[in-house]
């Protein structure tokens, strides 16, 4: 017989009725019903029920163990007596009586039960993250989230991309957050660079001719921590692709994220066919670069009617004479709600930093379309009805407004939209919606430093007239703001899962792109001269893009914290409480990197 174990604890069956078996794990939980211990053992594959009473031999044993001890138990398989068997578990028509149990492990007192799902701070749950590992949800999360990289990997493979790595140890990038710095002990005063995205690297496998290239990449970034995102380092999905268009990557990636949400959404619907909505509509229609199509609102632009000689509201003509607009959001059904739920959604926009929310509440009278609210009498009806037809409302429903300059009033509005949806019980929840957005605008005015600057990514491939770009100048403000890029997103439910685009694979073009952003070639070229001089050694047209590995897992656990799918993650302050990361340097190590620290003032 095997030292350890026969079988598994989520292995045994009717079929294994009379069978001598041996089994080791941890103590799940322990029930002492007078003379008859119940002991739950558990490993990773499940969970057995065995019994002892005090004619075993093995009852003395039994009887010592507590909570988590690992313990290896021999017994006989029986059938469960009638009316206990457990149809949620897949051994819970047998259990084992136990001839012989021996402890592998015994365990101190916990600080942090395994049974249950009680909730625990953060920092008691990270510092002891090897048990909180064993509680069932987080042990299925990290092996769910095993099986969705199975699957992205087979996926890509399937769609003939082939899986490289690339270096980990490279250059700091002068773009994006802060980097991880690590100092050379045989190149004294210098340093390497953990890659915040393999994005060069990628690049430069398209210039070496290798066509169709992906990873699932590690990344570091020093930066905070938010719920989406983990701090210090995070996996996505990095794809890159050569002699494609946009859509190209659209036609290769969306069968990917379609298949796995598919295989991995239970009875979650996902989206067949992956809408494409520009930059703009999504700024004008969701109020965000990020919508979330689960909510069916839709936001309308009501500038003009405001506007309108007829409207006697002040307070909306003023933002619009400064150069704002006013956005209206739809209430579908919200007339039959009472005042808190309007006065709330005004306390909601205060909260936001916005004056209120104006709304109107639509009402049939005599066989028209009336409204009623605040600031309804300063609208003639009319402009009431123009407002109804652009918001698609009716009688019984109602329209929030949101005025301010364009960026805060989208803001506002956007906000506004998925609070509404979410207070109406409208948003159908029950689904992945996924869609792309195209169509980022290439530059854009830097108001603080009066001038143009780039909106994104400034490696994307300008959407226009290469021969047009490049005679570009002074006076064309106008023509550059509006130039748009082959740049795009994957959301999917109001979460970005990856930007991505096609690459400026054209020195000249880059230079050029570079010089409107007030960048002149001596600075292109010390910041990016290996690049540009691969660019220039022939380069095939190429674009990619590099989905959230973490984000994907996310939102297919139904989890609100990426900490719940990740196995060992830090604190929000970027400190792994369970190895004591990061941590001092030894004066040894320090001379050996030719460091001397400059640490600042502890405060008194």
């Amino acid at each position: 017989m095997h030292r350890y174990r026969t079988h598994t604890c989520g292995a045994l069956r009717p079929s294994d009725v009379g069978a001598s078996v041996r089994l080791s794990g941890w103590c799940h939980r322990i029930r002492d019903h007078g003379g008859v211990l119940f002991i739950d053992l558990r490993d990773h594959y499940g969970l057995t029920q065995c019994v002892v009473d005090s004619d075993s031999p093995a009852f003395k044993a039994a009887n010592a163990v507590r909570s988590e001890w690992v313990v290896r138990l021999d017994g006989r398989v029986r059938t469960r007596p009638a009316g206990t068997e457990n149809p949620e578990l897949p051994t819970g028509a047998v259990e084992v009586y136990i001839d012989e149990l021996e402890v592998l492990g015994a365990a101190a007192e916990l600080p942090l039960p395994v049974f249950g799902d009680l909730e625990y701070p953060e920092e008691t749950r990270l510092r002891y993250r090897f048990l909180d590992l064993r509680r069932e949800k987080l042990h299925a999360n990290i092996m769910k989230r095993g099986a969705i990289v199975d699957s992205l990997r087979r996926r890509m493979r399937e769609g003939g991309f082939f899986e490289f790595q690339t270096p980990i140890l490279t250059a700091s990038s002068p773009e994006g957050a802060r980097d991880y710095l690590v100092p050379s002990r045989v190149h004294p005063g210098k340093f390497y660079a953990l890659p915040q995205a393999p994005q060069q690297f990628k690049q430069l496998t398209m210039i070496a001719g290798f066509d169709r290239y992906f990873q699932i990449a590690p990344c570091f970034r020093d930066e905070d921590a938010r719920a989406d995102r983990s701090p210090g380092e995070f996996y996505q999905l990095d794809i890159e692709m050569s002699f494609v268009t946009q859509e190209d990557v659209f036609q290769a990636v969306e069968p990917v994220l379609h298949g796995v949400f598919k295989e991995f959404a239970g009875e979650k619907r996902v989206t067949d066919v992956f809408p494409r909505i520009t930059y703009a509509d999504a700024m004008l229609k969701y109020g965000v670069d990020k919508p979330d199509l689960r909510n069916p609102l839709l936001i309308a632009d009501v500038t003009e009617e405001f506007a309108d000689d007829a409207v006697e509201f002040k307070a909306f003509k003023g933002v619009i004479k400064s150069g704002g607009v006013v956005r209206a959001i739809p209430a579908t059904g919200a007339a039959t709600q009472p005042r808190s739920f309007f006065d709330k959604l005004n306390d909601f926009a205060r909260a936001e930093g916005a004056p209120g929310l104006g709304y109107v509440v639509f009402e049939e009278v005599d066989g028209a379309l009336a409204g009623k609210g605040p600031i309804a009498k300063f609208i003639p009806a009319p402009i009431l009805t123009r407002i109804a037809e652009k918001t698609g409302t009716k009688a019984g429903d109602a329209v929030f407004f949101s005025a301010g300059t364009e960026a805060k009033a989208a803001a506002l509005a956007g906000k506004a939209r998925i609070r509404i949806g979410d207070d109406l019980g409208l948003s159908d929840k029950d689904q992945f919606a996924f869609c792309w957005i195209t169509d980022f605008p290439m530059f854009e005015w830097n108001e603080d430093e009066k001038h143009i600057d780039f909106s994104h990514n400034p490696f994307s491939m300008p959407n226009f007239d290469h021969d047009a770009f490049l005679a570009l100048g002074e006076g064309d403000d106008a023509k550059i703001l509006d130039i748009k890029a082959f740049q795009y997103d994957i959301v999917c439910n109001g979460i970005e899962l990856s930007s991505g685009a096609i690459r400026n694979h054209k020195p000249e073009i880059m230079e050029k792109a570079f010089a409107i952003a007030g960048y002149g070639k001596d600075v292109l070229e010390a910041k990016f001269g290996g690049m540009l001089n691969a660019l220039r050694l022939g380069a095939p047209p190429h674009g990619g893009i590099a989905p959230g590995v973490d984000r994907i897992v996310m939102l297919l656990c139904e989890e609100p914290n990426i900490r719940e799918v990740v196995l060992f993650p830090m604190n929000q302050r970027a400190e792994d409480l369970m190895m004591g990361a990061p941590s001092e340097a030894t004066p040894k190590q320090l001379r050996e990197l030719h460091i001397r620290l400059n640490l600042p003032e502890k405060k008194a």
